[in-house]
């Protein structure tokens, strides 16, 4: 069982922020912007090429009532989502993370080099 079903199944703690019969948002442990949240389907999907639509309408909805909730809606956040070894993905569980709370910069691929990857 992977990380984030224990803490959907309270095994884990974690400071949830929302939470609905499908869906659970909660604050990263390693946060990179003031605010940090997880979004998570309480299903275990091992991750974006694999979520249905239905479960994406649903939970885009979801993460826009935390945006909401946390008070970053109007000035702006971002949503990232990993996929793969490659794209970073360290839980092979589908999660977004909502950042905001500052001007959020993107710094963090600056040490990407785009003309070795041609």
């Amino acid at each position: 069982m992977c990380i984030f079903c224990k803490i959907i199944n309270n095994e884990i703690p974690s400071n949830i922020i929302l939470e609905n019969e499908n869906f659970l948002a909660f604050h990263d442990i390693n946060p990179k912007a003031p605010v940090h949240i997880l979004a998570i389907p309480k299903i275990h999907v091992d991750s974006f090429n694999e979520v249905t639509p239905q479960i994406m309408k649903d939970m885009t909805l979801f993460m826009q009532d935390v945006a909401k909730e946390l008070g970053i809606d109007k000035s702006g956040y971002r949503v990232i989502t990993n996929i793969g070894e490659d794209g970073g993905q360290e839980v092979k569980h589908l999660h977004f993370h909502l950042l905001g709370g500052a001007k959020l910069a993107w710094s963090h691929l600056s040490d990407a080099d785009p003309k070795s990857m041609i």
